[in-house]
């Protein structure tokens, strides 16, 4: 950087400077829906425990392109994945339900029948799903099987040449208002896809209600009892657990852009609240421990912001592996999470009033932090990686 140049206290790396202005313009379009949109109402919203519109919000997010966004033709925008990335950075910078409202459409429901679908199944659901017409959710998580999926009990028999479908499924986002799930259940041929209209005959999703976390989001139950569907429901280009695990790969990667746009508001809150608030007759930023704390967040920050746009330029090129993008969630999120409590201490007291950003990105991030994949989970696909032994079982 020039000395020449004035010192961003908000992008102190110039990382800005790597971005193209087609980048910068997805970008810009994302953060000016979120202000728009999302920030006027997301306190209201999170203390009530509700995300209303959510359908209309759906719509929105698809106008402009959001839903399913890095996934070609079929309706959908055929994004970069940086763009991509920029785009979970600034809806998670809003709130986390938000960003993950997209994650489950695109890169779970979608990402699965784009890439494992069949042709028909593709035309007749793609295209609404970008348009945000229909949502859909993503059922693997199990009451008792989360972080080893291979123990599922979710069942699918044949009956003739139709599949019967028996099973629950739990955490599941957009659950209660989506138009279709994919659901993966065993079989006797192995863990298969099926792509579940939710208005099929004992199909059901009720919502889950009392969480401290992610409370601006839909979360259900699905309730599959006997669920009969045609011999074409079954997605037909993947078995085995390579399929839904490829699909949390996908979604894993905007995590880790998006867990840094919750670090970046709850940071730039903890900015102003030190250069704004005065202790001992001068503004809070003035003393050193502030500034250490300020100096350390942003430093976490941008190397994650880094990281998250490194791990982009791989995706794009091909050749990103799963290990770099538990490497990504594994650190942003955790970094995230440290940036959120510290900017707490140092708004003090207010830290906790959903009059600031600052607790309700610290809670959802509590959520973050667990699904698509544990911090145990990435700390042993790393291990796994960097030892070549397998401590999964051990």
């Amino acid at each position: 950087m020039s000395p020449k140049t004035p010192f961003d206290p908000r992008d102190p790396l110039g990382i800005d400077d790597l971005l193209s202005d087609e980048d910068r313009a997805v970008r810009d379009t994302l953060r000016s829906w979120a202000a728009d949109r999302v920030l006027p109402h997301i306190a209201d919203w999170y203390e009530k425990g509700e995300l209303p519109g959510i359908r209309e919000l759906a719509r929105e997010l698809g106008g402009i392109g959001a839903l399913g966004m890095s996934l070609k033709g079929y309706g959908c925008a055929g994004a970069s994945a940086v763009q991509y990335g920029l785009a979970c950075l600034e809806l998670e910078a809003a709130d986390s339900g938000i960003r993950s409202l997209v994650s489950v459409q695109g890169s779970l429901a979608m990402y699965a029948i784009h890439r494992f679908g069949s042709e028909e199944q593709k035309q007749e659901w793609l295209p609404r799903m970008a348009s945000g017409e229909v949502i859909g959710c993503f059922g693997l998580t199990e009451p008792d099987h989360g972080s080893d999926p291979a123990g599922m009990r979710t069942y699918a028999k044949r009956d003739g040449s139709d599949w019967v479908l028996t099973g629950r499924k739990m955490w599941i986002t957009n659950g209660s208002v989506a138009g279709v799930a994919v659901v993966w259940a065993r079989t006797d041929d192995g863990i298969r896809g099926f792509v579940v209209p939710t208005d099929s005959p004992g199909f059901s999703a009720p919502e889950i209600t009392h969480k401290w976390s992610l409370r601006a989001s839909v979360t259900s139950e699905l309730v599959m009892d006997e669920v009969r569907l045609p011999a074409e429901a079954v997605l037909p280009e993947v078995s085995g657990l390579r399929g839904p695990l490829s699909c949390l790969s996908h979604a894993r990667y905007g995590i880790v852009w998006g867990a840094m746009g919750a670090a970046r508001t709850c940071f730039e809150a903890a900015l102003d609240y030190a250069t704004s608030r005065e202790q001992f007759g001068k503004p809070l930023g003035g003393f050193q421990l502030t500034q250490a704390k300020l100096a350390d967040m942003a430093v976490e920050l941008h190397k994650g912001i880094l990281l998250a746009h490194h791990l982009g330029l791989r995706v794009d090129a091909g050749t990103v592996r799963p290990e770099q993008i538990s490497f990504g969630k594994l650190n942003n999120v955790r970094e995230a999470i440290e940036i959120c409590r510290t900017s707490r201490t140092v708004l003090g007291a207010n830290g906790i009033s959903l009059e600031y950003p600052v607790m309700r990105h610290a809670t959802n991030l509590e959520s973050v932090l667990t699904y698509e994949g544990t911090v145990e989970m990435h700390q042993l696909i790393l291990g796994k990686a960097l030892t070549g032994l397998d401590a999964f079982r051990g």
